[in-house]
This record gives C-alpha cells, sequence and structure tokens, in this order.
C-alpha cells in the first residue's frame, strides 16, 4: 500500500489496552524503595520480598512509592 505521493504507507500502531504494555505484555507495579544503591539502582518491596531497579530516569528516594515496568522506575506515585 502507498500514500498519494507513492511513499510506502506503515502500519498502523498498536494501541494500549487493558493496562498492559504493548511491547511485553508487562504490566507496571507500584513498590516502596528500601534504599538507594549506586550506579542509579535502588532496593524495592512491592510486597513479595525486596529486589533492584533502576531509578536511573526519575528522582526517587528511600520511603517514595515508585511505578516499576521492566525492573525500571517510570514515575513516582507517592511520597
Amino acid at each position: 500500500m502507498t500514500t498519494h505521493s507513492g511513499q510506502p504507507t506503515r502500519p498502523a500502531a498498536p494501541e494500549c489496552h487493558d493496562d498492559v504494555c504493548i511491547t511485553c505484555s508487562d504490566t507496571a507495579v507500584e513498590v516502596t524503595v528500601l534504599r538507594l544503591l549506586d550506579d542509579g539502582l535502588a532496593v524495592v518491596d512491592g510486597g513479595q520480598g525486596e529486589e533492584e531497579v533502576s531509578v536511573a530516569l526519575v528522582e526517587a528516594r528511600a520511603g517514595d512509592i515508585i511505578l516499576v515496568h521492566a525492573r525500571e522506575a517510570i514515575a513516582i506515585v507517592g511520597r
């Protein structure tokens, strides 16, 4: 399929639905920052034990509630 100028058209981008990532079908979860580590990492707890995530994209601090997707903090949702 082409446009009026003869250029090929791109397929429509998939739309988000059902609160999951269209790329990997993973969901974002709220977790609490327990402590900050070096290199933009933090130890967090989401209710199922501690895990290490990247906080390089947000200015999180201990005690913050952050939204994490694919082990990357994408937003601070509570202080």
